[in-house]
Protein backbone atom coordinates (compact mmCIF):
# COMPACT_ATOMS: atom_id res chain seq x y z
CA UNK A 1 0.00 0.00 0.00
CA UNK A 2 0.94 3.85 -0.59
CA UNK A 3 1.16 6.74 1.71
CA UNK A 4 1.14 10.06 -0.03
CA UNK A 5 4.78 11.86 1.07
CA UNK A 6 4.67 16.04 2.00
CA UNK A 7 8.00 17.35 3.23
CA UNK A 8 7.89 20.88 3.56
CA UNK A 9 10.77 22.91 4.73
CA UNK A 10 9.93 25.51 8.20
CA UNK A 11 11.90 28.20 9.52
CA UNK A 12 10.76 27.57 13.19
CA UNK A 13 10.81 23.76 14.25
CA UNK A 14 9.43 23.93 17.11
CA UNK A 15 6.37 26.40 16.41
CA UNK A 16 5.33 24.06 13.44
CA UNK A 17 5.24 21.07 15.34
CA UNK A 18 2.81 22.59 17.84
CA UNK A 19 0.36 24.06 14.63
CA UNK A 20 1.09 20.45 12.89
CA UNK A 21 0.32 18.51 16.03
CA UNK A 22 -2.74 20.42 16.57
CA UNK A 23 -4.18 20.19 12.98
CA UNK A 24 -3.25 16.52 12.99
CA UNK A 25 -4.50 16.22 16.48
CA UNK A 26 -1.39 13.88 17.69
CA UNK A 27 2.27 14.48 18.44
CA UNK A 28 5.11 13.65 15.72
CA UNK A 29 5.98 10.31 15.91
CA UNK A 30 9.82 11.60 15.34
CA UNK A 31 10.81 14.84 16.23
CA UNK A 32 14.86 15.28 15.60
CA UNK A 33 16.80 18.78 16.36
CA UNK A 34 15.87 19.77 12.45
CA UNK A 35 12.75 17.46 11.53
CA UNK A 36 10.16 16.26 12.35
CA UNK A 37 7.92 13.56 10.77
CA UNK A 38 3.99 12.52 11.32
CA UNK A 39 3.10 8.97 9.94
CA UNK A 40 -0.81 9.60 9.91
CA UNK A 41 -3.39 6.92 8.76
CA UNK A 42 -6.17 9.06 8.22
CA UNK A 43 -5.43 10.53 5.30
CA UNK A 44 -2.65 8.01 4.85
CA UNK A 45 0.85 10.29 4.91
CA UNK A 46 3.76 10.69 5.59
CA UNK A 47 4.16 14.48 6.96
CA UNK A 48 7.55 15.99 7.16
CA UNK A 49 9.37 19.19 8.37
CA UNK A 50 12.70 20.30 8.61
CA UNK A 51 14.79 23.15 8.77
CA UNK A 52 18.00 21.86 6.96
CA UNK A 53 19.45 23.59 4.00
CA UNK A 54 19.01 26.96 2.64
CA UNK A 55 15.73 27.13 0.27
CA UNK A 56 13.00 29.32 1.09
CA UNK A 57 10.22 27.99 3.58
CA UNK A 58 7.19 26.16 1.70
CA UNK A 59 6.80 22.96 -0.40
CA UNK A 60 10.26 21.02 -0.26
CA UNK A 61 8.51 17.97 -2.45
CA UNK A 62 6.20 15.16 -2.58
CA UNK A 63 6.08 11.99 -2.99
CA UNK A 64 5.35 8.18 -2.63
CA UNK A 65 5.88 6.11 0.23
CA UNK A 66 5.61 1.96 -0.33
CA UNK A 67 5.64 -1.05 1.80
CA UNK A 68 6.66 -3.57 -0.28
CA UNK A 69 9.58 -3.49 -2.42
CA UNK A 70 7.57 -4.34 -5.74
CA UNK A 71 5.63 -1.28 -5.34
CA UNK A 72 8.69 0.72 -5.45
CA UNK A 73 9.45 -1.32 -8.72
CA UNK A 74 6.20 -0.56 -10.36
CA UNK A 75 6.08 2.97 -9.46
CA UNK A 76 9.93 3.03 -11.71
CA UNK A 77 8.43 0.97 -14.39
CA UNK A 78 5.85 3.47 -14.34
CA UNK A 79 7.98 6.79 -14.66
CA UNK A 80 10.73 5.15 -17.12
CA UNK A 81 7.32 3.73 -19.61
CA UNK A 82 6.65 7.55 -19.32
CA UNK A 83 9.87 8.75 -20.20
CA UNK A 84 10.14 10.68 -17.68
CA UNK A 85 13.96 11.65 -16.25
CA UNK A 86 14.52 9.52 -13.60
CA UNK A 87 17.20 9.70 -10.60
CA UNK A 88 17.79 6.12 -8.75
CA UNK A 89 19.67 6.84 -5.80
CA UNK A 90 19.18 2.79 -5.29
CA UNK A 91 20.07 2.20 -1.50
CA UNK A 92 20.75 5.10 0.30
CA UNK A 93 20.29 6.98 4.01
CA UNK A 94 18.30 10.18 4.65
CA UNK A 95 16.23 11.90 6.93
CA UNK A 96 16.73 9.15 9.55
CA UNK A 97 16.13 6.34 7.36
CA UNK A 98 17.83 3.95 5.39
CA UNK A 99 15.45 3.87 2.13
CA UNK A 100 15.38 2.25 -1.66
CA UNK A 101 14.19 5.63 -3.58
CA UNK A 102 14.17 7.39 -6.84
CA UNK A 103 12.88 10.79 -7.75
CA UNK A 104 11.55 12.47 -10.73
CA UNK A 105 10.65 15.85 -11.18
CA UNK A 106 6.84 17.42 -12.53
CA UNK A 107 6.65 20.18 -15.60
CA UNK A 108 6.72 22.83 -12.67
CA UNK A 109 9.75 21.55 -11.07
CA UNK A 110 8.27 19.73 -7.99
CA UNK A 111 10.46 16.73 -7.21
CA UNK A 112 8.46 13.87 -6.66
CA UNK A 113 10.45 10.90 -4.05
CA UNK A 114 9.30 7.45 -4.54
CA UNK A 115 11.00 5.25 -1.65
CA UNK A 116 10.62 2.17 0.32
CA UNK A 117 11.93 2.73 4.50
CA UNK A 118 13.89 0.08 5.24
CA UNK A 119 14.88 0.92 8.71
CA UNK A 120 15.71 3.69 11.11
CA UNK A 121 19.08 5.44 11.67
CA UNK A 122 20.52 7.74 14.40
CA UNK A 123 21.55 10.27 12.12
CA UNK A 124 20.05 12.57 9.18
CA UNK A 125 22.22 10.75 6.45
CA UNK A 126 25.45 9.22 6.51
CA UNK A 127 28.33 9.05 4.27
CA UNK A 128 27.34 7.77 0.72
CA UNK A 129 29.55 5.06 -0.84
CA UNK A 130 32.41 5.90 -3.21
CA UNK A 131 29.70 3.62 -6.08
CA UNK A 132 27.89 6.63 -5.73
CA UNK A 133 28.29 9.94 -7.32
CA UNK A 134 29.06 12.90 -5.58
CA UNK A 135 26.97 15.10 -7.20
CA UNK A 136 24.01 12.91 -5.90
CA UNK A 137 23.12 14.41 -2.45
CA UNK A 138 20.61 13.41 -0.25
CA UNK A 139 17.09 14.34 -1.58
CA UNK A 140 18.30 15.21 -4.67
CA UNK A 141 16.07 15.28 -7.59
CA UNK A 142 16.66 14.63 -11.56
CA UNK A 143 16.98 18.67 -12.00
CA UNK A 144 18.42 19.96 -8.82
CA UNK A 145 19.24 19.20 -5.19
CA UNK A 146 16.72 19.05 -2.16
CA UNK A 147 17.91 19.17 1.30
CA UNK A 148 16.30 15.94 2.21
CA UNK A 149 13.25 13.80 3.05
Amino acid sequence: MKRFHVHVHVEDLDKNITFYSKLFGTAPSRVESDYAKWMLDDPRVNFAISTRGHQAAGLDHLGFQVDEADELSELKQRAQAADMTLLDEGETTCCYARSEKHWITDPQGIAWEHFHSLKNIPVFNEAMPASVSQSVACCATASSSKSCC
